[in-house]
């Protein structure tokens, strides 16, 4: 029987966590339109506030997770709903009192809490279902995921053609208020942990990722492959309106369209499994990519950046499932919130250096430029995987120690790992 109608709880964390993926999809695009509509934002500006919006992650990611380890996650989750929901709310009702520094400070702490719900999250999902279920459950997230995230694109443009874009933000305010009715719905209750406050708890998360191959090789090409991602998101829909001269509605329907690769990314993600989850995890990551050199070729037509970034959204989701799946299996449920903290505090903390890259080239080389600068290394950071033991193998391992460690790795690929 499908696990959404066998699991009463999982149908209830799917449905929040789907809902609050439209409601960020949304204010994805009607916060930058805020800033460029409202505040006559620089491309710097705009680079700048979805730079301040990931930052929290090197502020406070490698404590959080540590933290994590040691307290229940679910409350933890339904604080951060509550902090989230009010924190849009006030770009609203802010009126005529609305200035890109009060931007910028609702994207930093909107972005702390963020980092306290992802963290615990992603902790808390292996707790709600089997093992067996995982890769079920990973696949079903992501891809429904992918689909809110195309309703919330292109939703967002509208809006903010209808109602305004400081208006179209309380969409996302009241997508936090539906996921945490469903999150306090759900009757799995988890032991209170008694795992005691360790003060090298944090360098314990390090050593566990700095001393794995595979962790290491993982969560170094997430740090490379989102600089270069958050590189040309963070200028792609100020390119969009004032190089291509699309409207935001229009600029909302394309991403969107775009985006929907990520559904059947999940698809491919979990399904080329069966054919080994080192090699899909190569088509995915290093193969598909390949197709943002399209990208930068969109003033000539809205058509290139569609099945560039169709192509880039396959393979991030299907690469999402595959290591998502890996890594719940592979790591002990005890280390799971520093494992998340450590390398979402290298993956995450590139993103608002990213956000600034491609704020700093926009504005000083121009957005065409910058663009096929950032492209370039979507797939060149494919180039990390095939530098390590991944391009050899059939299959990531299953469980830590039932391969040969780091250390039996030659010196050349353990550097590029």
């Amino acid at each position: 029987m499908s696990l959404l109608l066998s699991n009463r709880d999982f149908r209830l964390f799917w449905t929040g966590e789907t809902i609050n993926r439209f409601g960020s999809a949304t204010s994805s695009v009607a916060l930058p339109l805020v800033a460029i509509s409202m505040l006559d934002a620089t491309t710097f500006e705009v680079g700048l506030l979805t730079a301040a919006a990931w930052a929290p992650w090197l502020l406070i990611g490698l404590p959080t997770g540590a933290w994590i380890d040691r307290v229940r996650r679910r409350p933890v989750m339904l604080i951060s709903c509550v902090v989230s929901a009010g924190l849009f709310a006030l770009v609203p009702l802010s009126g005529s009192r609305l200035t890109i520094q009060l931007l910028l400070v609702v994207a930093v702490l909107a972005g702390a809490a963020s980092v306290v719900f992802q963290t615990a999250y992603t902790a808390y999902l292996p707790t709600l279902l089997a093992s067996a279920d995982h890769a079920e459950g990973n696949a079903k997230l992501h891809g429904s995921a992918s689909a809110a995230q195309i309703a919330g694109l292109g939703c967002g443009g509208l809006l903010v053609q209808l109602i305004g874009a400081a208006d179209a933000v309380l969409v996302d305010a009241a997508s936090f208020l539906v996921a945490l009715a469903c999150l306090a719905a759900i009757r799995y209750r988890e032991r209170r942990t008694t795992i005691p406050r360790q003060p090298g708890a944090i360098r314990a998360g390090i050593r566990l990722v700095a001393q794995d191959v595979w962790l290491r090789t993982l969560t170094f090409f997430g740090a490379v492959s989102n600089l270069a991602l958050m590189g040309y998101q963070a200028i792609i829909v100020v390119f969009l309106v004032r190089e291509a001269g699309l409207t935001a509605g229009t600029v909302g329907t394309l991403i969107a369209a775009a985006s929907s690769g990520g559904v059947l990314g999940a698809f491919v993600g979990r399904h080329t499994i069966r054919f080994g989850t080192a090699r899909a995890l190569l088509l995915c990551e290093l193969g598909l990519p390949t197709l943002a050199l399209l990208i930068p070729l969109s003033g000539a037509s809205p058509w290139f950046y569609l099945v560039g970034a169709f192509g880039v959204s396959l393979g991030v989701v299907g690469g999402n499932v595959v290591k998502a799946t890996f890594l719940q299996s592979y790591c002990p449920l005890d280390l799971f919130g520093r494992l998340t903290a450590t390398t979402a505090f290298v993956n995450y903390g590139t993103i608002p250096l990213g956000a600034l890259l491609g704020g700093v080239l926009g504005q000083t080389l121009g957005l065409t430029p910058a663009l096929w600068i950032t492209t370039a290394g979507v797939p060149l950071a494919g180039l990390v995987l095939l530098a390590s033991p991944i391009r050899r193998r059939r299959d990531l391992p299953t469980q830590r120690g039932s391969v040969v460690p780091a250390v039996a790795v030659d010196s050349s690929r353990e550097r590029m790992a």
